[in-house]
Parts: C-alpha cells; sequence; structure tokens
C-alpha cells in the first residue's frame, strides 16, 4: 500500500532535540509539539506547501499528526492530503509515525453522519482509513459527546475499533470531566485502550481547569493534548500593533473578530513583556506555559509555514516559569 513515489531523506538528527512525553500511564509517547491538520491541509492549500510542512516536522522530531474525518476544506480533504503525502514521502517511516482521526460532527448528510452513533463512528473510522490509505490509525477519537446516544454505544464502538485492529488506541475530544469519568469506567471495563483527551487550552481560555477536565485526566492517568494553544493568533507577535491587513481577522472572522483582538490588546501586551523578559516570543512562552503542566502531554499547534514549526519548537528551550511569572500571567489572562 506504500509505494513511495517521491524522494525524501529525513534529517539523521530528527530526534535529537524534540522532548517525548509518555500518554498518561500508557505506554505511547507523543512529541511535546503535534502537528494539526486543521485547516492548512485541505484542497485551498497548495500541496507542494502541504508537502514542505510535513516533511519539516518530521525533520524536526514532530511525529504526530492530527486529523479529523471533517478537516479541510472540504470534509475529508485533510485525509486525502495526508494520505498522498504519506504513500509518496513517508511510507517507509510509518511505523515513526502517530497518526490520528476523530468522528463526532457532521460528515455526510442524513441520520447517520453526526454525532456518537456505533453506526456512524464504525463507518466514518472505514472512510478515513480509505482516504489515508492506511489499515489503522494509532488513535481514534470520539470528537464531541452525545447527548441523544448512550455513552455505552458510543464507547462500544470505540472498542469495536480497536478489537477490528482499525486503531491502536482510542480518546476523547471535548469532554468534560465528569463525561470523561463515565466515560473511563465504560472503556476501563471493555479493557480499551483509552490514553487521550483533546481539548483546547491556552493562556486565555482555562474550561479544562474549571470543568475538572484537567484533574480528572490527571488523577484516571489519560494524556491531555491541548489544540487551539495560541488562541488563534492572539498569543502571537501577529496582533501586538493592530490587525494586519494580511490577517485571518482582516478576510476570514469566523473563528476570531476583530473584536476579540480589541478586547484583550492591553493583555497581550502585558503578556509579550514577561515573554521578552524571560528571553521568548510570545507565542514561545504560551506554548511554552502549556508544557510546563505535567498533566499536559502535547501541545497541538498548526502551521501555513514552514518556519512557524521551527517557532513553535522553540519553545522547549525554556519550559520553565518562576511562581512569580505564573501568578503575573495568571492576573493578566484572567481580568
Amino acid at each position: 500500500m506504500f509505494e513511495p513515489t517521491g524522494t525524501y531523506a529525513p534529517a539523521t538528527t530528527r530526534y535529537d532535540t524534540m522532548l517525548y512525553k509518555r500518554c498518561g500511564a500508557s505506554g505511547l509517547k507523543l512529541p511535546a509539539i503535534s502537528l494539526g491538520f486543521w485547516r492548512n491541509f485541505g484542497d485551498i492549500t497548495p500541496y507542494d506547501q502541504m508537502k514542505a510542512l510535513v516533511l519539516t516536522a518530521f525533520d524536526h522530531g514532530i511525529t504526530h499528526f492530527d486529523l479529523a474525518n471533517n478537516y479541510g476544506p472540504e470534509p475529508g480533504a485533510a485525509e486525502k492530503n495526508a494520505g498522498r503525502l504519506i504513500r509518496q514521502y513517508l511510507a517507509a517511516h510509518r511505523d515513526e509515525l502517530v497518526i490520528s482521526t476523530k468522528a463526532g460532527y457532521e460528515m455526510w448528510s442524513g441520520p447517520y453522519g453526526d454525532w456518537g452513533s456505533r453506526k456512524y463512528l464504525l463507518a466514518s473510522l472505514d472512510q478515513s482509513l480509505e482516504r489515508l490509505g492506511l489499515d489503522y490509525v494509532d488513535i481514534f477519537y470520539h470528537h464531541r459527546p452525545d447527548p441523544e446516544t448512550p455513552l455505552e454505544e458510543t464507547m462500544g464502538a470505540l472498542a469495536q475499533a480497536v478489537a477490528s485492529g482499525k486503531a491502536l488506541y482510542v480518546g476523547l475530544s471535548n469532554y468534560d470531566g465528569p463525561q470523561l469519568e463515565r466515560a473511563a469506567t465504560i472503556l476501563d471495563e471493555l479493557h480499551v485502550p483509552f490514553i487521550i483527551n483533546q481539548n483546547k487550552y491556552n493562556i486565555f481560555d482555562r474550561t479544562v481547569e474549571r470543568n475538572g477536565l484537567k484533574d480528572t485526566a490527571k488523577h484516571l492517568g489519560k494524556g491531555l493534548i491541548t489544540f487551539c494553544p495560541l488562541a488563534q493568533g492572539l498569543l502571537t507577535d501577529r496582533y501586538l500593533n493592530g490587525i494586519p491587513a494580511d490577517s485571518r481577522v482582516a478576510h476570514d472572522p469566523r473563528f476570531l473578530h476583530a473584536d476579540d483582538v480589541t478586547r484583550v490588546h492591553g493583555q497581550i501586551m502585558a503578556l509579550n513583556e514577561i515573554a521578552k523578559q524571560r528571553g521568548q516570543t510570545l507565542a514561545e512562552m504560551s506554548l511554552a506555559w502549556l508544557l510546563h503542566d505535567d498533566a499536559v502531554t502535547s501541545v497541538l499547534a498548526g502551521a501555513s509555514k514552514p518556519q512557524q514549526i521551527i517557532d513553535n519548537i522553540g519553545a522547549l528551550k525554556n519550559t520553565d516559569f518562576s511562581d512569580e511569572e505564573l501568578k503575573a500571567i495568571d492576573e493578566i489572562s484572567m481580568q
């Protein structure tokens, strides 16, 4: 299945500087920085750009690529493009990769293409594997809780995914602490290797601290991988001096609006001063802030340029924070 058609020799130094953290109490380790395929691997992105991102990541020890059935645009496109890249350039290195995908949001029309039924999850996984050109994924997530499907049914579908050999591990995304605890009880009874939670977490968004997810995951020995670590670019130098004409806010305000930038601009500037005192960019400090927490296994960061990947990895140079720095960051971000 994996006959390479491109020429690529990965860097021999790719494992020299990356930090790998054990995923909860499991045997699986993830790179501290993982590559997300959410928005920059759809059909609107030039293929050579996607290739540069993936190979730059792997050359620097990023072995985990995170996808979902609906990532694009259009839905399914990210998996198709990831499959093509793996087939052409990384086929010989499949056993060095952790490939994850998810199902839980709307993927096709009708009553069977959304949420958490057994029919939807297992059909979606088959479709994902076909698009990826893989026999299995390393991690298969339920993407969001389903308030109408019995939790036993959803967790049973994850168990079947593992039993069939189509997933090695399972994960949950966007669950809170109590939901996680109930799901983990069912999965443990089914002897399913449930190892990880994927949730939004950054300096500005502390939901996982308030809803019990982070504490419960740590207590149960489950990993936590965080998405949106830079708050859609707010926690970078992108908006220090206003809203650039070529920014996402200026052209696509669906996920970040100009009012959001204005509302937290003072906090961004104050956080940037702390970062400068640490000898870091705001983005580096924001990633390091997540990774200083032993509850966090990996930080899931997207990129549109290879240099952004390299810059993100720079956060690993200093993930230690003084109590005074942590207190100041909390006081600023929670204003």
